[in-house]
């Protein structure tokens, strides 16, 4: 087992060693590009009304950069806006450079109202498609575009080249100011109000009032192939997503190649990424691009309407053909897609474990103090609704970002007491006792040295009311074995793991009622928060942070801290 265990351990150095020396070898035709960020107000109309919207530069979605793998990337943020913001580079894996992450109070305190920032990180050993997006309060609903990477010059994609690129950037508008609708909720105690319109490139299409005229069109020729690159960048709902009459091939997620393959429907959560192949092989004519909601939470409200974009053959003038949608809560549908990814090339996964997980996680009920005000405990039965992992409901720190006190030794930030499994075995997925329902509060992490290998069973609940999570993990691709359905059962699921070819992804959508296993290497130093990526439940305390310390050698270490990192 020892000789197992090193030679693991070995061929992972190895193949960073390589990936290093690849980097090296492709120096030459690297770049370093610089951007300015201004969060800014900026008056932005739809469904008839003018709100005073938080944008980058004025624009929204925000500017959209293009890299090639191996590029690095500078981005001066300067914060014109009323409000604390960050920025996060939604999937870029970070390698040393922690500082560069982004979410408040994690990586870095805000970046004040007049106060400024500058990322720096390199695009390492991905290609594909990511995001970014503020990570401070609800400011994401406006402030958020995506991260288009290249391969490197002399490579190409592993698919033959498309005849054009177009980018589908799905989102949730409401009709109201966003940090508004969750400062209520907050005070409440009760779940926020529903978004009033999704958006395709942050335009709600034809279906809603006052839309028609600014519908996104995206335009084709007959018979050529076009790569679309899909980001859900919603703030609190899964998405279906599909084109009338077109088959999609899928081709990559989150910035890594997949086996391809073909499927009407796309599902994607808030945080995921699908990158597909379509073939304008249909009558010239014009077609509704649409998306809606993937509703998996019985009973709880949600957006019901949806957006459309138009693809248009040239000289098509009819009237667009709608497609059908799937039911709002086809989860059959949603399964069917989630489990047919698998890796394009055999990945290295790790077969020894040093560290197995098993964390639920799901909403939970706090009991509001004797006296009290009503107005102030409006879940149902007078209560306020929380959420947590393995029964910690995560707070954010106020004075510093958990990497600082991890990396300057700062006392009484956080606590390494993060629990590896449930303090209580109960029956996840079925009728949970009330007792269960009230997590305790707790900035707690857990830390991991550099190098292990880590396997987590992530559990969902159905405390309160289950759903189906996105559960995104910060500087880290992972690898998802197998997912399912009721409890994990540790004697007979493991039979399920595909060890073969399971897909890298930085997101994953855990069951309704289920649950899904992923894997990854700690390789990377710094403090990374695990979240769910409906912004919603973040804020209720569904987050842990997992502190991976540095390695032996100068490249695995964290760079020291920027001089003009935010102070709290």
């Amino acid at each position: 087992m020892e000789h197992v265990f090193l030679n693991t351990r070995n061929a992972f150095f190895l193949l960073s060693l390589l990936l290093l020396f690849s980097g090296f070898s492709s120096l030459a035709s690297a770049k370093t590009l610089n951007h300015d960020f201004v969060v800014q107000e900026t008056k932005v109309k739809r469904l008839c009304e003018t709100h005073n919207s938080i944008t980058v530069n004025g624009q929204f979605p925000g500017p959209t950069l293009e890299v090639n793998n191996g590029d690095t990337l500078v981005i001066h943020v300067t914060n014109k806006a009323r409000y604390n913001v960050t920025i996060h580079w939604h999937g870029v894996r970070q390698m040393t450079t922690a500082w560069a992450d982004g979410p408040e109070f994690i990586t870095q305190c805000p970046i004040r109202p007049g106060g400024s920032y500058t990322y720096r990180f390199t695009i390492s050993g991905q290609e594909g498609t990511l995001w970014w997006h503020a990570h401070s309060s609800w400011l994401r609903a406006t402030v958020y575009g995506a991260i288009i990477i290249h391969p490197q010059k002399e490579y190409a994609y592993p698919f033959p080249k498309p005849h054009r690129e177009s980018l589908m950037i799905l989102g949730e508008w409401w009709d109201a100011n966003p940090i508004d609708v969750i400062r209520e909720a907050t005070r409440t105690g009760a779940a926020p109000n529903v978004s009033d319109a999704y958006t395709i490139n942050g335009q709600p299409g034809d279906l809603y009032k006052c839309s028609s005229q600014d519908t996104v069109k995206v335009r084709v020729d007959s018979g050529e192939t076009s790569l679309i690159r899909v980001i859900n960048a919603a703030l609190n709902q899964q998405l279906f997503f599909t084109i009338a009459n077109h088959k999609l091939t899928v081709v990559g997620a989150d910035a890594s190649y997949v086996k391809p393959f073909t499927t009407k429907v796309l599902m994607l959560g808030p945080g995921q990424t699908t990158d597909v192949l379509m073939k304008a092989d249909q009558t010239t004519a014009r077609y509704y691009i649409a998306a809606r909601a993937y509703a998996s939470a019985q009973g709880a409200p949600f957006d019901n309407t949806t957006t459309t974009a138009i693809l248009e053959y040239k000289t098509a003038t009819s009237m667009p053909v709608m497609p059908p949608l799937p039911a709002y809560n086809d989860t059959a549908t949603a399964t069917a897609f989630t489990t047919s990814f698998k890796s394009l090339r055999k990945p290295l996964v790790p077969t020894e474990i040093d560290h197995s997980l098993f964390i639920t996680m799901g909403l939970g009920i706090n009991q509001c103090p004797p006296k009290t005000r009503a107005r102030n405990c409006q879940a149902p039965n007078g209560t306020r609704f929380t959420a947590s992992m393995n029964n910690v409901s995560f707070v954010l720190p106020s004075n510093f970002s958990i990497l600082q006190a991890h990396h300057q030794g700062i006392p009484g930030v956080y606590t390494t007491d993060f629990p590896a499994k449930p303090p209580v075995t109960f029956d996840y997925t079925g009728n949970v006792s009330r007792s269960l329902w009230q997590p305790i509060r707790g900035t707690k992490v857990y830390k991991l040295k550099y190098g292990s290998r880590v396997q987590i069973v992530l559990q969902g609940t159905n405390i309160f009311t289950a759903e189906n999570h996105p559960i995104h993990l910060h500087g880290y691709d992972f690898y998802i074995l197998a997912e399912g359905f009721g409890n994990f059962n540790p004697k007979t699921d493991p039979a399920k793991f595909n060890l073969v070819d399971p897909p890298l992804r930085n997101t994953v959508s855990l069951p309704v009622k289920g649950w899904a296993v992923i894997r990854f290497v700690a390789d990377n130093p710094g403090t990374w928060i695990m979240h769910c990526h409906l912004d919603v439940h973040i804020g209720w305390g569904l987050a842990t942070v997992f502190i991976v310390e540095d390695g032996p050698g100068p490249l695995q270490k964290l760079e020291q801290p920027p001089p003009d990192l935010p102070v709290c």
